[in-house]
């Protein structure tokens, strides 16, 4: 997956209600070595070596849909990675265009959430 948020800022400022944005905020998810249960349960664990990495296109459609409809959202876009990645490999890239900070953050931690918990498929490899 090769993303430029650079790029991606520089067309967002050039769509139809850049005009309205205060804020863009952007999430670049990675692999980390670090397994899921030892960041979010303290289990102890191996080194994650690998990841497989799999998503539901229309239910991704379908959540950034619901997020251009949150308040104060003026531009949302995402690409998720697919198949076999490593420690430090990038897994998903989104940015928020929103009219203020406070709409910005909650509804990135609303879409990043939902895509993870509905979305996708992460098989970390030991």
């Amino acid at each position: 997956m090769k993303v430029s948020i650079d790029e991606w800022i520089k067309a967002a400022k050039e769509s139809e209600n850049a005009s309205k944005v205060g804020m863009w905020l952007t999430h670049n998810g990675v692999v980390r070595i670090s397994a899921r249960a030892e960041v979010r349960e303290g289990k102890e664990s191996k080194p994650v070596i690998a990841m497989e990495f799999s998503y539901d296109a229309e239910k991704l459609q379908a959540i950034l849909s619901r997020g251009k409809a949150l308040p104060g959202i003026y531009y949302l876009k995402a690409e998720l990675a697919t198949g076999r990645l490593l420690p430090g490999d990038d897994i998903m890239f989104v940015l928020i265009g929103a009219d203020t900070r406070p709409h910005a953050v909650d509804a990135l931690n609303e879409i990043v959430g939902e895509i993870k918990s509905s979305c996708v498929v992460e098989k970390e490899i030991f």
